[in-house]
């Protein structure tokens, strides 16, 4: 009997303790440590290198330098043009530098929001791309204009010419900027360009600021339609580099997809990377 009891009370305590021992999925710092991913915390590497990289620098230069010099035998050759000549380009990235915003977004451990986006456009504090007030400047002089198609909002117009007139950008007016009204594709505004004008050029730091073959492509397409188009870029295609964000990431490596967990996108990426 006395050992009977023995085991009960044992058995008893043996239960209790099983009772307050959290079980793993109620562990909140083992959950912190293996699920939590910090909102932009992988954008670090790219912000970083875009605003303290001598080499981001010198791509810049390079891309602008390339642009002279194509721009001058285009000029030279003595051609009868119906339309006057128009170099069309991005603006984020391809000559407005915004680091400064995605640096925020990683210390704020903040997502991009359309909210904070217009917070930071209202600012007007993006600087100019190494080059890029140079380069355009020299166009004016030659008597090429210059079109600014971006994806800013037009209800951002006023915000996003005021911030490139006040870094002696030329041709800030309504005439020669493109909102983005209806559509994120820049095909058929590009297309209004060309009614008036002839296109010798187009700068940008994502695909689909050239040709609308890359328009909502995947990541082996965006490669192949560049391979079929090799002899434009540093030609009438000028690429500025950009490795924090673009189609090269939501359209490409997360497949168009915008609602992926932060955890999710964590693991596309691992799952993407080309190892041996």
């Amino acid at each position: 009997m006395k050992n009977k009891l023995i085991t009960l009370v044992v058995a008893a305590l043996i239960l209790a303790g099983c009772n307050t021992t959290q079980k793993p999925h109620e562990n909140t710092q083992t959950q912190k440590t293996k699920y939590d991913v910090p909102a932009g915390e992988h954008m670090m590497q790219a912000v970083l290198w875009q605003e303290l990289s001598a080499e981001h620098r010198a791509l810049c230069y390079q891309a602008f330098n390339t642009a002279k010099l194509r721009l001058n035998i285009i000029l030279s050759k003595k051609i009868h043009r119906a339309k006057p000549l128009a170099i069309v380009t991005d603006i984020d990235e391809s000559i407005l530098d915004n680091s400064p915003f995605n640096g925020k977004l990683i210390q704020e451990n903040k997502e991009y929001t359309g909210k904070e986006w217009s917070e930071w456009v209202k600012l007007e504090k993006a600087t100019a791309i190494p080059g890029a007030v140079e380069f355009l400047q020299y166009a004016k002089k030659r008597g090429v204009e210059v079109f600014y198609i971006t994806n800013r909002s037009i209800k951002q117009q006023q915000e996003t010419m005021e911030n490139l007139r006040k870094l002696g950008f030329p041709y800030i007016d309504n005439k020669h900027f493109l909102m983005k009204e209806n559509t994120s594709s820049k095909k058929s505004r590009r297309e209004k360009v060309r009614e008036t004008h002839d296109v010798v050029m187009l700068i940008g730091d994502n695909l689909a600021d050239f040709n609308h073959l890359f328009d909502n492509q995947s990541t082996k397409n965006r490669n192949l339609i560049v391979d079929s188009l090799r002899n434009e870029f540093g030609s009438k295609y000028i690429m500025l580099p950009n490795p924090m964000y673009g189609d090269w990431e939501t359209k490409g490596l997360y497949d168009g997809n915008y609602h992926w967990t932060e955890h999710q996108r964590d693991s596309i990426r691992h799952a993407k990377l080309i190892s041996y």
